[in-house]
């Protein structure tokens, strides 16, 4: 039977196994990166392959918000759009029995308080008038379009030409409208036509017209 002292004469300093596992792991990053790289060859010099556009998910940020849908990148000053979803103007209102409610401000003050001091990831799909459209997250979270139709603060936005309704937005709208959610409780106009007669910036409150 081999002694505590024989045991210790045999084991190997701690410097000579951080060097080992420092010379491991170099190799194995290095093998990987071979592979990828041979990978990625192979499927470019492929005749007639087809490859997905993936999407790319931004590094998380700090976001200053602009509306009830767009934030702004502290760092970068780039501009994202909530994808799927719509609400209210700066300058909206909506109207509950004869009482005028300001839905836009509302729809503001949700995202503020959801993305302050808070890390936000982003994944865009696509670009629209020099905006990332895109479906962001945070910790709290998981889908910030999403969470905005369940609570009745945005509606789902209409689907462009030859694009399939989003059927988890459509299924969270429809329990905010249900249960007469947020805006689903109150008279208003659509936001896509509220600004149609406002403008994007317009000042002047709307009186809160049927939806729908």
């Amino acid at each position: 039977m081999m002694s505590d002292a024989h045991r210790k004469q045999h084991a190997p300093a701690p410097q000579a196994v951080q060097r080992m596992r420092r010379a491991w792991l170099v190799l194995a990053l290095g093998i990987a990166g071979m592979t990828l790289a041979t990978g990625a060859r192979g499927q470019d010099s492929s005749p007639g392959r087809y490859q997905p556009k993936l999407t790319t998910q931004v590094p998380p940020m700090r976001v200053e918000v602009i509306d009830g849908v767009r934030v702004r990148d502290i760092e970068t000053g780039r501009v994202y759009r909530l994808f799927g979803i719509d609400a209210c103007a700066p300058a909206q209102t909506a109207m509950l029995d004869r009482q005028s409610w300001p839905c836009g401000t509302v729809a503001i003050a949700w995202l503020v308080n959801a993305t302050l001091n808070k890390w936000l990831t982003c994944a865009p799909i696509g670009e629209q008038a020099g905006e990332q459209v895109a479906r962001c997250a945070t910790a709290s979270h998981p889908d910030l379009s999403a969470v905005m139709l369940k609570e009745g603060l945005a509606v789902a936005a209409p689907a462009a030409d030859g694009d399939p309704a989003i059927r988890a937005y459509s299924a969270a709208e429809e329990q905010a409208r249900k249960a007469f959610r947020g805006l689903w409780s109150s008279a208003f106009q659509m936001p896509w036509d509220w600004r149609g007669e406002h403008g994007d910036r317009g000042t002047s409150a709307n009186s809160g017209q049927a939806a729908r």
